[in-house]
Order: C-alpha cells, then sequence, then structure tokens
C-alpha cells in the first residue's frame, strides 16, 4: 500500500495536469504534512495508522468566528453640548408666528392624550395628564413669581430644562424662565392647569414616571 502510495507517477499521466515529478521522500513529506494539517487534532501515530488504511476520511474544523463586542456610543457631556450650541436658537428663528404651528400639534396632542377633552371629564384626570406630558408648545402664562418682573410673560414653551422654560412672546423675545419660585399656568379648551415650578424641577423625559400631589399650597 505505501509503495503504491509513494510511487512516482508515469511520465504520460505527468504531461496532462502539468506536475512536477517528486522522489518518494518528498512525496511522503508532503502527504504527512497535508494530513496534519486536514487532522490538527490527531497526534502522528493515528496518522500514520490512517495511512495503512485503503481510504483516508479527512476533517474539517471550522474556525470559530469571534464575536466582536460592540462599542457603546457614549453621549456628549453637558459641556461639549455648550461648546456645540446645540440647544441654542437661532436669532432669526427666534420668530412667535413660527411656532404658532407648533402650539397646534400640541393642543391635538393633549386631546388625545385626553381623550377629547369632553366637558365632562374630571379636573383631576386631565390635572394628573397634562403634568406628566410633553410640553414643547404649550403657551403657559407666568401668574404668580417671587420676581415681579417674570409676572404676566406670556408665550410658547420652545425647550424645557431641568430648571427652567424657554419661551417665545408674541414679541419676538425669547424669554429664559426658570421653574423655581414661579408659577405657571396654561390654558386648552377651557381647561386652566396650574404649575407650580418649584416641584416641577424635572427633565420632560423623567416626568412620566413621577408621581404628583395634585393638591397643595400656592405659596412659592
Amino acid at each position: 500500500m505505501e509503495a503504491q502510495l509513494y510511487r512516482r507517477l508515469p511520465p504520460e499521466e505527468m504531461g496532462q495536469p502539468r506536475l512536477q515529478p517528486q522522489r518518494p521522500e518528498e512525496a511522503k513529506a508532503f502527504v504527512n504534512a497535508f494530513l496534519k494539517r486536514s487532522m490538527p487534532k490527531k497526534k502522528d501515530e493515528a496518522i500514520q495508522d490512517i495511512l495503512t488504511r485503503k481510504a483516508v476520511v479527512l476533517e474539517h474544523y471550522s474556525k470559530k468566528k469571534t464575536k466582536q463586542k460592540r462599542k457603546k456610543l457614549k453621549g456628549f457631556t453637558a459641556k461639549q453640548r455648550r461648546e456645540m450650541h446645540l440647544f441654542e436658537i437661532e436669532p432669526k428663528q427666534q420668530r412667535y408666528a413660527i411656532f404658532l404651528q407648533l402650539h397646534e400639534l400640541w393642543k391635538q396632542y393633549i386631546r388625545d392624550l385626553c381623550h377629547g377633552l369632553k366637558p365632562d371629564a374630571q379636573p383631576h384626570m386631565i390635572q394628573g395628564k397634562l403634568l406628566k406630558a410633553d410640553l414643547h408648545g404649550a403657551i403657559v402664562t407666568v401668574t404668580k413669581s417671587k420676581c415681579p418682573s417674570y409676572v404676566g410673560i406670556t408665550g410658547i414653551i420652545l425647550q424645557e430644562f431641568k430648571h427652567v422654560f424657554k419661551i417665545i412672546t408674541e414679541e419676538d423675545k425669547l424669554k429664559v424662565v426658570p421653574k423655581l419660585n414661579n408659577i405657571f399656568s396654561l390654558e386648552i379648551d377651557g381647561f386652566v392647569s396650574y404649575i407650580y415650578g418649584s416641584k416641577f424641577q424635572l427633565r420632560a423625559s423623567e416626568r412620566s414616571a413621577k408621581k404628583f400631589k395634585l393638591k397643595g399650597t400656592i405659596d412659592l
């Protein structure tokens, strides 16, 4: 068997496939290297034992693909956001008329949220939903404040942060009004709701899980 395995090919058989003749020692070394590479888990003794058989079954081992860990994208820090002016509204965009359509969309959003704001709706139910709703687009008025200069400011909320509202007034002036020590009112379809800013110092995304007390003092 071994003599047949390592014998030289006749010249007429080497011509067509263009094979180069090898000596028996080279052929044996090639076969051993090929089998070792094809069956990496087999020992040399086992490979030599396989060569004594009439048939050799080559094994295939697929390489395990290593899963690449996804890198978590880090967001910008507060300082980076300020430096990039991400939350600043350009002066040419600070126009009340531009955001009236936003207010109309907000009213429709509140009507859907409160199932139509029907006359027989319970006020405490509407109040609870408004306190957790997104206020971007709502028209609010500062009704009471420890700082008299804030009282009477009315406009559309363009941005809400944890401690302040950014409001655009009908005079196209952008006002930054702190929540602390201020009471705000908003009206929709005849229903008036009051927001006590001192107890409303949350980000818009945090309010949905917050439980508000509907009864409280009006003291600032």
